[in-house]
Formats: C-alpha cells, structure tokens, sequence
C-alpha cells in the first residue's frame, strides 16, 4: 500500500472546521482547541474524510505540538490526494 506525506498548515480554534489549499499550500481550520490533542484529532479526521480513507490510515509523522504538522496518508496516490485536497 502506498504511503504519501502531507506538510498542512493548522490554525485551532477557528469559527468552523475547512480545509482550504492556496498556492500549493493546504491550510485546516479546526474549531477545536490544542489542548489534550483535541485539533490534532480533528485535523486527522478532518483529512481521513476529505481523502476518503480510514481515520486509522492517517497520521502525524511531525509537528504534534506545532500548527506545522507532516501528515502520513496510507492507501492512495499522490496525486488522488491532491486532486482530492483541491490542489
């Protein structure tokens, strides 16, 4: 199986949960708060469900304490996850 990583950009708290790509960069608001690993969940269901895989195919490689975060996505192409995030 296919693995791809993803460099995202996170802002919690936001006032609604989006994912928005602009100029190659994929930014996720989440309205969760960085408190207990909160909006890194959201951020991981958020992506599971944009690239329609299971939650458990994604992961945060790095940047857990970080809004810079490097997402794992197992199960399909670069480019389905591009297409997919709208790049």
């Amino acid at each position: 199986m296919p693995t791809i990583t993803i460099e995202v950009r996170v802002q919690p708290k936001a006032s609604r949960n989006r994912i928005v790509t602009k100029d190659g960069i994929i930014k996720i608001y989440v309205t969760a708060a960085p408190e207990k690993g909160r909006a890194n969940s959201a951020v991981v269901e958020m992506i599971a469900r944009r690239l329609e895989v299971p939650k458990r195919a994604v992961s945060i490689v790095s940047g857990e304490n970080s809004r810079a975060k490097l997402l794992a996505v197992e199960g399909l192409s670069e480019a389905e996850a591009r297409r997919k995030l709208g790049e």
